[in-house]
């Protein structure tokens, strides 16, 4: 339930209207917009007596939110939510962002080294991951707090933004830590001890979309995030199982423009995982922007037949620079950006 308050209201009226609320058993967040503020009910099974709350003085109406996640929908806020990261990246709103690196960090120099030329091509947010779930036990699993320090360190090289993946609470934790955002894999998008424990940590949160998940599971899954105080998240779309073989997955980017209506957190995909297929990652690159996600996160490693995993859809970076230029032109024939060079926002 959302209860809009007045254009004119005053803050102890405001204030009346949480304490009724928590009065009544539920939570109330308010939330401030443009025009006016609006204060959301937190909690009810949507049978709230609303006779109550609209009696109260500066009330305009109560407005029931129909959708089953409640703070992640538009009903609950209009406005798109623009995520800031500390280097000057934002997620959301005009500008498309960019996240590349390789599927896991295998040491000091590879990181380093991809970092910097990410940097150049105009990346901004550096992907790699130190812990990984993967399918078989015997598969790499990453280098763990090792990997965690290294991407540290390629951030403080280089001033990109990290985001990197947790695998249970102990690891978002450590993540939280070391990384600027903490992604929540397509594995674990459903796993709501460790939703919940994103939703505490005070970081950006990435969701992947599971790979057999609808996209309402997808939102309910940020439900859990959001309702532990955390409106920082990035919703993402990986490709979800299909039946035929020549890719890895179907990547739905009919998901992005009904997420973008159904919900006011931003999307971007995931055209490597969603493929599988080297050859195939730019040109759904490409596809991805043209539809309006907010982002695209993009695996890139120096020696792709190397790579300690997902080396077949990882880009050598010759293709990424010439990806990036493609996209740069695809994001101002819609009128955005993507995000600015770290050289030209301050960072050195």
């Amino acid at each position: 339930m959302l209860i809009v308050m007045k254009h004119n209201a005053a803050p102890e009226q405001i204030e009346v209207v949480v304490r009724t609320i928590r009065e009544m058993g539920y939570d109330a967040r308010p939330i401030p917009g443009g025009q006016r503020t609006a204060v959301g009910l937190i909690g009810n099974d949507g049978r709230v007596d609303s006779a109550r709350i609209e009696g109260l003085e500066g009330v305009l109406e109560v407005i029931p939110v129909t959708q089953p996640y409640k703070q992640v929908s538009r009903e609950w806020r209009e406005d798109d939510t623009i995520v800031r990261l500390p280097n000057g990246t934002t997620v959301g709103g005009s500008e498309v962002a960019v996240m590349a690196g390789p599927c896991a960090v295998e040491g000091e120099s590879q990181i380093l080294d991809i970092a910097h030329q990410l940097r150049e091509m105009g990346a901004t947010v550096l992907r790699g991951g130190a812990f990984k779930p993967r399918t078989s036990p015997y598969s790499f699993q990453g280098l763990g707090l090792e990997g965690l320090e290294l991407l540290a360190r390629a951030r403080e090289a280089t001033g990109l933004a990290v985001v990197t993946e947790a695998l249970d609470a102990d690891t978002a934790t450590a993540v939280a830590e070391y990384a600027d955002i903490v992604q929540i894999g397509a594995r674990n998008m459903q796993n709501y001890p460790l939703l919940r424990r994103a939703g505490q940590l005070g970081k950006p949160v990435l969701l992947k979309r599971g790979m057999s998940a609808t996209i309402d599971e997808l939102l309910l899954a940020a439900e859990y995030v959001l309702a532990e105080g955390n409106d920082d998240v990035i919703l993402c779309e990986r490709g979800v199982r299909g039946f035929d073989t020549h890719t890895r997955n179907i990547l739905d980017l009919t998901a992005i423009p009904v997420v973008q209506a159904l919900s006011h957190l931003p999307i971007i995909a995931d055209p490597s995982h969603g493929t599988g297929v080297r050859s195939k990652v730019t040109p759904m690159a490409r596809a991805a922007v043209a539809a309006g996600a907010d982002g695209i996160i993009v695996e890139v490693h120096q020696d792709p037949p190397r790579a300690a995993s997902d080396g077949a859809q990882s880009l050598y970076p010759a293709q990424f620079a010439e990806l990036m230029a493609q996209i740069r032109t695809i994001a101002r024939s819609i009128g955005r950006e993507l995000s600015a060079p770290l050289s030209e926002v301050g960072i050195r």
